[in-house]
């Protein structure tokens, strides 16, 4: 059975009128999965130490500091924050790990994460892009010191890089981290030639496409180059930052998936988990800012991995 973390404090991270990650995109895909059987996963804060395993104590102090004291913006960038943004997020990174623990115990097969704020723009010292930390990120650290995992496999969809994601583990060399997403748009990042170092060299797999692009040019990565990467990586977990925003439609992307190739996509990346990782997947929402789309999108997903 595939498992569902939804905790509802993290609607409680308000980014102001008209911003475009607002808490009704956690009503919209909790209520796109009703009728489903899922199988509950129940909330935890994450620790310090926890989130700690891919960011700075500085900045998880700064963070934490500057909500507190009423910020509505964190120093460090682009990431609209409110009184309770800080539990948000440990709310978020908390699910995820308990979410961990379920597949590894093999409580559920696989399970979705319905978080906010989303994470994958979030590096080791700063947050930025509506993140303020990684939780992907920190469930794959989380399971390599928990479970003993040796090899972790990221896929991101969402139509803005993973920066943050591949960051943590540029120099890693026990993560490999596989992007596809719009170029030239925000970040700025995932470059073709940004292909990991030191350690890490070769475990960053970049797949940058122009506005317009869809089922053909990103499932098609999905199967030609993910797949064979895969092959050689033998992941023992497989993680997916799964944002909507590559969908037709979204407002803060120019895309075309539809929610077949949503399935698709999933179908893919399952096939990657069943062959190395005894079927150990985990998938955490990251963006996508039509509501419609958001709940269609996140519907085909979850059918897709039952």
């Amino acid at each position: 059975m595939t498992g569902l973390a939804a905790d509802l404090l993290c609607k409680e991270h308000l980014t102001g009128p008209q911003h475009p990650e607002q808490p009704a995109r956690f009503d919209a895909a909790v209520g796109a999965l009703r009728g489903l059987e899922l199988a509950p996963i129940p909330p935890r804060v994450a620790s310090h130490d926890e989130i700690a395993l891919c960011h700075s104590q500085q900045y998880i102090q700064l963070a934490e500091r500057e909500i507190s004291q009423g910020h509505h913006e964190l120093s460090t960038g682009d990431t609209a924050v409110s009184p309770r943004s800080f539990d948000a997020a440990l709310r978020a990174a908390g699910g995820a790990l308990n979410a961990i623990d379920a597949i590894f115990e093999k409580r559920v097969a696989n399970a979705f994460c319905i978080g906010r704020p989303p994470g994958h723009h979030a590096n080791a010292t700063r947050g930025m892009g509506f993140c303020i930390f990684d939780t992907l990120a920190i469930a794959a650290r989380y399971a390599q010191r928990k479970y003993g995992i040796a090899r972790v496999l990221i896929a991101d969809w969402d139509v803005h890089h993973g920066n943050g994601t591949q960051d943590i583990f540029y120099t890693d060399g026990s993560v490999f981290v596989f992007n596809t997403h719009q170029s030239p748009w925000y970040p700025g990042t995932g470059a073709r030639g940004e292909t990991g170092e030191g350690a890490g060299e070769g475990m960053t797999l970049n797949c940058p496409f122009p506005a317009g692009s869809g089922r053909k040019e990103i499932l098609g990565a999905f199967q030609e180059q993910l797949l064979p990467a895969a092959a050689k990586v033998k992941p023992e977990l497989v993680l997916i930052s799964a944002g909507f925003d590559s969908r037709a439609g979204d407002p803060l992307g120019r895309f075309t998936l539809t929610d077949a190739d949503f399935k698709d996509l999933t179908a893919v990346v399952r096939q990657i988990a069943d062959q190395s990782a005894g079927g150990r997947l985990l998938s955490v929402l990251e963006g996508g800012y039509s509501l419609t789309g958001l709940a269609a999108g996140v519907r085909a997903h979850v059918e897709a991995l039952q």
